[in-house]
């Protein structure tokens, strides 16, 4: 064998080494990497939102919460139905639970088996099974919603900006026995230039210190709407109503969720000629005034909008466009407030101070918990620190 055959046996052993070490080996088994956690709760049902490691077929065991081990009998399954027939197989799950009882507790886990390769019908190959422990803790709980309420106590937090152990440090400050839900209320990363940061700059953190429990309404603010990953977004969300605004009802406590796009105009170089804000705030004005005259909102005592930018015709073209198309609308509804954020700084915007508004708009700081109790009669915020100092409060009777 000549000098050159030994140089070229020896290049190529050398590449295909290369390309075996970096070849990544399938895992043992499909498991949790963010998640699960709870959206879109109802008085009848509830979805499961988790993500995994690898494509996987996913589903829900439930059981009640009777004091039996969870083990005691083969518990309902629920399946991610998005395949409209087929089996899901996905890294992102989302499973409806569905035809319970208003006001219960019942217990869940999430259950997967991962593929390792979908050769075709009949020829799936699986890794080893998984399911989330209900040894060593008790499985997930969740609670229906009930059919009234006399108070509603929930948690916002906005404009974290991709400080994920910030986010950690407020979450684990909550007082999570008292909540109803939670509100992620936008620019929680600063932009989705890759859709990993969605989960690794903030939604793993939240789901964690949600426990699966815990109710999530996930908003975007102006800062998701940046970036190539923009419509992944989508798939962390399993939306009441399909898009990206929507209400809750919590007896007649009433919540109108809006999506307040970005805040400066579509043709500005900064968008690169990606943005459609116009025609979508129209569309969604559109939505909120067959909201507003639902019997639903209608009949409810309490109505409470969360948006992240705030109505001011004189500041910013996106709060300027706020205003124009949902402020008439819903001075027409009877709202109590309405929870902002985008200033990253707090604000009490009293009726017709700022903004053409009949109703109160408070502004949440940046890196803030926004701990909010609401009765028939008023509504109470508090703003907290990372360190727990108490930094605003405010106070509104409910009209």
């Amino acid at each position: 064998m000549n000098h050159k055959m030994k140089r070229f046996i020896l290049i190529i052993s050398i590449l295909l080494a290369g390309l075996s070490a970096g070849a990544q080996e399938t895992p043992r088994r499909a498991y949790a990497i963010c998640g699960p956690y709870v959206q879109n709760p109802t008085t009848t049902g509830f979805t499961v939102v988790w993500e995994s490691n690898m494509h996987a077929i996913g589903w829900v065991e439930l059981a009640p919460d009777d004091g039996t081990h969870f083990y005691n009998s083969d518990r309902p399954k629920y399946y991610d139905m998005r395949g409209f027939g087929n089996q899901v197989i996905s890294t992102i799950h989302k499973v409806r639970v569905d035809g319970l009882q208003p006001g219960t507790t019942y217990r869940y886990r999430i259950m997967m088996k991962g593929v390792k390769e979908f050769k075709g019908p009949g020829e799936v190959e699986y890794v080893l099974g998984w399911g989330s422990n209900v040894y060593s803790k008790n499985p997930f709980k969740v609670t229906t919603l009930k059919k009234d309420y006399d108070k509603v106590r929930f948690d916002v937090y906005n404009d974290i900006h991709q400080q994920d152990s910030i986010l950690n440090v407020l979450m684990q400050g909550s007082k999570k026995e008292e909540l109803d839900f939670v509100a992620f209320n936008g620019d929680m990363v600063s932009s989705l230039a890759w859709k990993e940061k969605i989960r690794d700059m903030y939604l793993a953190t939240g789901a964690k210190n949600l426990e699966g429990s815990i109710p999530l309404y996930n908003l975007r603010g102006n800062h998701e709407f940046r970036g190539v990953d923009t419509k992944h977004w989508f798939d962390y969300a399993d939306l009441p109503e399909g898009k990206p605004y929507w209400t809750a009802s919590y007896g007649k406590f009433f919540f109108i969720f809006l999506d307040t796009c970005e805040d400066k105009p579509d043709n500005d170089i900064e968008y690169g000629g990606t943005m459609l804000s116009e025609p979508y705030l129209k569309e969604e004005a559109a939505w909120l005034s067959k909201v507003v005259e639902s019997d639903e909102c209608k009949n409810a005592d309490v109505r409470i909008v969360i948006g992240h930018i705030y109505p001011e015709s004189a500041s910013w073209y996106g709060n300027r466009k706020i205003e124009e198309h949902f402020v008439p609308v819903l001075n027409k509804a009877g709202i109590s407030l309405w929870i902002a954020a985008h200033l990253h700084q707090w604000r009490e915007d009293e009726p017709g101070k700022v903004s053409g508004a009949n109703f109160p708009v408070i502004v949440n700081s940046t890196c803030e918990r926004l701990e909010v109790t609401a009765t028939k009669k008023d509504i109470s915020l508090k703003a907290f620190s990372p360190d727990g100092k108490q930094t605003h409060s405010y106070n509104c009777k409910v009209k």
